[in-house]
């Protein structure tokens, strides 16, 4: 597989053709099988039972806490290629009793899939547009140009984005057809996480990613969310066991406001920033991000209980971008 666009200047694929191309290869694995191989020699993370409340699949935060997509695996030509399918498309989804709202999404959801991979594996995303207008999917990291994801792909027509995975840290992607902030925020995005040479030390790791939503298009949010519900983990509380190793991966991708904070009650985090260091900048139990910024923190719990999280401008928080985090004893693990 050569290095630069593997298209034709100027074709996309139809969806039969996608499909096809998909398929083809040898060797092919689950990724997430092959991870749990590569990771087996490290002592095993505990996550505590999750009560997952019914809701839309399109919009259910507690099954995208701890869901990281590792694609598929296939050995071409002497090379590992880890695939990615991405499908852009349409819902309505429900903010609260009575505020529906229209997004675009990826794969039937919001936030997109949180993929992952390791530095120096070749990446490859098969994106299919059936969203109705015109997206693409720009990937945060290096690669070449013609990799960069700001050419428009139709509806009903589909290309492959291909790279090597690097450099390794906490990385994101989105749609960038104009207007950009708009394709952002309502839906066409998710975090790319690129794992280090040599594995961190093992942690129960969970995703955070926040947003917000312009429900009446007047360029302002009236809405805010993690993991793209209002309010949600404030009803639904993250479960985690005391003196336990968290890290969190969190990504600020709230269009229209400048910067947000993120603040931790009761507890101090190492940071590190953009997660591109294997060792903390510092500590702290509140952080400042721009838009499309994102850190790994790291932090423990020595006692039992609940814990909120949330922006420290009120007004964020108030309006949906407020969690919590219950803590649960040792002894309180499940075999």
């Amino acid at each position: 597989m050569p290095s630069n666009f593997i298209l034709p200047k100027g074709d996309l694929l139809s969806r039969r053709q996608l499909l096809k191309f998909g398929l083809a290869g040898a060797g092919v694995i689950g990724g997430t099988a092959l991870w749990q191989t590569l990771t087996s020699g490290q002592p095993r993370v505990q996550v505590p039972p999750i009560d997952v409340p019914r809701n839309d699949n399109t919009i259910n935060p507690m099954l995208r806490v701890r869901d990281f997509d590792y694609g598929t695996v296939k050995h071409e030509g002497g090379r590992t290629i880890r695939e990615f399918r991405l499908t852009a498309g349409t819902s309505t989804i429900q903010l609260n009793t009575a505020v529906s709202y229209n997004i675009w999404d990826l794969n039937g959801r919001i936030p997109g899939p949180t993929l992952r991979a390791k530095q120096g594996e070749r990446i490859r995303v098969l994106f299919l547009n059936q969203a109705g207008h015109s997206h693409s999917l720009h990937f945060h990291g290096v690669h070449p140009a013609e990799m960069d994801g700001v050419r428009p792909v139709s509806n009903g027509k589909a290309t492959i984005y291909e790279f090597d995975a690097e450099p390794y840290g906490v990385h994101l992607y989105h749609c960038h057809i104009e207007p950009v902030t708009r394709h952002i925020a309502k839906g066409l995005y998710g975090m790319f996480i690129i794992d280090p040479p040599h594995a961190r030390p093992p942690a129960d790791e969970i995703v955070l990613i926040m947003a917000g939503y312009d429900v009446n298009e007047d360029n302002r949010n009236e809405y805010y969310a993690f993991n793209g519900l209002p309010h949600y983990y404030m009803d639904n509380p993250i479960r985690i066991y005391k003196d336990q190793l968290v890290r969190l991966y969190v990504l600020n991708i709230i269009e229209f406001d400048p910067a947000v904070t993120f603040h931790l009650h009761a507890n101090f985090f190492d940071v590190y920033r953009y997660g591109m260091t294997m060792s903390p900048s510092e500590k702290s139990d509140v952080i400042t991000m721009g838009v499309a910024e994102r850190h790994i923190l790291e932090f423990a719990f020595r006692y039992p209980g609940k814990y909120m999280f949330h922006p420290h401008q009120d007004a964020v928080a108030e309006n949906g971008c407020m969690g919590q985090f219950e803590v649960i004893p040792t002894n309180a693990k499940t075999t």
